[in-house]
């Protein structure tokens, strides 16, 4: 049996950059970081040449091509594995629309599962490579790869999305002041609505071949640099007004990010002393992550307390391997 544990995401700024009608264009830039709230994906070798699969749903078949979820199909046609195999699929947060970045962490455990069940030891690059071209590439769906490289390598990073589909990683060192100071003025909630992001996506990615919102994306991309030396200093008043800035552009890059719920729940938060705010991941709904400094915090729990909060901290490692034993192989 193995067992991979990947965890999700939040990003800060820059999002949507990381689609390739964007950056063939101008270079995109994304700073995001890994929370402690993961995926996880279980391979357990079978005595009979059955596929099971488990997760929202069963399946039981008998080859690759009938699997119905078509991340598990595609992780296996990619590492080769053939049958004689179950695979389950298991989440801390729902996985469907939540604005986490949950589907490239889950096709990232996959990869990673069942590379590690054939003994196969691959990079966290080649993993955030090889989902990429899962999701995007195989699948078609219309997302960009942030969320992929952000769940194989974990941490605080700032991304650059190049023509070519070429990914840079630049790690954020932050000392361990300014990372509490800035990780402890965070706050999640969740909205109380789950949206499919493919049509907001869809849209979006359209929208950038217009100038109109490629130019709006620009100026989305040029807070990353700015925000990522406010946290290196540990300013949170600077990290929420440049993310204030760019979920103000966010709304503008394609209809349905916000909705008048969304805006009212903002509004609540703004009115008790948030900082700033934004819908994680598409918009439309999933989780609304706040910046509010700690000594206002406490008027921010009484403004949303109708609201759920999902209470977490930033995640140092990406993707790995917890649980390794293998009695046979027969095969």
């Amino acid at each position: 049996m193995i067992i991979v544990k990947t965890p999700l995401r939040i990003s800060f700024v820059g999002g949507g950059s990381d689609m390739q009608n964007f950056y063939s264009k101008k270079d995109g830039n994304v700073v995001c970081t890994a929370i402690d709230k993961f995926v996880y994906a279980i391979v357990k070798e079978r005595f009979d040449d059955m596929i099971y699969i488990n997760y929202s749903q069963k399946e039981c078949i008998n080859h690759v091509s009938e699997i119905r979820h078509d991340l598990v199909r595609e992780a296996m046609k990619m590492t080769g594995v053939e049958n004689g195999i179950e695979i389950t699929t298991l989440a801390d947060i729902p996985s469907s629309g939540s604005g986490l970045g949950s589907s490239s962490s889950i096709t990232v455990a996959l990869l990673h599962a069942l590379y590690t069940y054939q003994n196969i030891l691959v990079t966290a690059e080649q993993l955030a490579m090889d989902a990429c071209r899962i999701e995007i590439d195989i699948l078609g769906k219309p997302i960009g790869r942030q969320d992929q490289y952000a769940a194989a390598f974990g941490d605080i990073n700032k991304f650059t999305f190049s023509a070519g589909d070429v990914t840079k990683r630049n790690p954020v060192k932050m000392n361990s002041v300014a990372k509490r100071k800035f990780a402890s003025s965070l706050l999640l909630y969740y909205t109380g609505m789950t949206r499919s992001a493919d049509t907001i996506l869809s849209e979006q990615k359209s929208n950038l071949l217009t100038r109109e919102k490629s130019t709006t994306m620009e100026k989305m991309v040029s807070l990353v640099d700015p925000f990522i030396a406010a946290m290196e200093k540990g300013d949170v008043a600077e990290c929420g007004d440049l993310m204030d800035r760019n979920w103000l552009l966010k709304q503008k890059m394609a209809s349905g990010i916000s909705n008048a719920e969304i805006a009212k729940m903002y509004a609540k938060a703004r009115n008790a002393g948030a900082l700033a705010g934004k819908i994680a991941g598409a918009g439309g709904g999933g989780f609304l992550l706040l910046i509010v400094p700690r000594e206002r915090q406490n008027a921010v729990f009484e403004a949303l307390r109708g609201y759920r909060e999902l209470p977490f901290m930033l995640e140092g490692t990406g993707s790995k391997v917890i649980f390794d034993y293998r009695s046979y192989s027969s095969k």
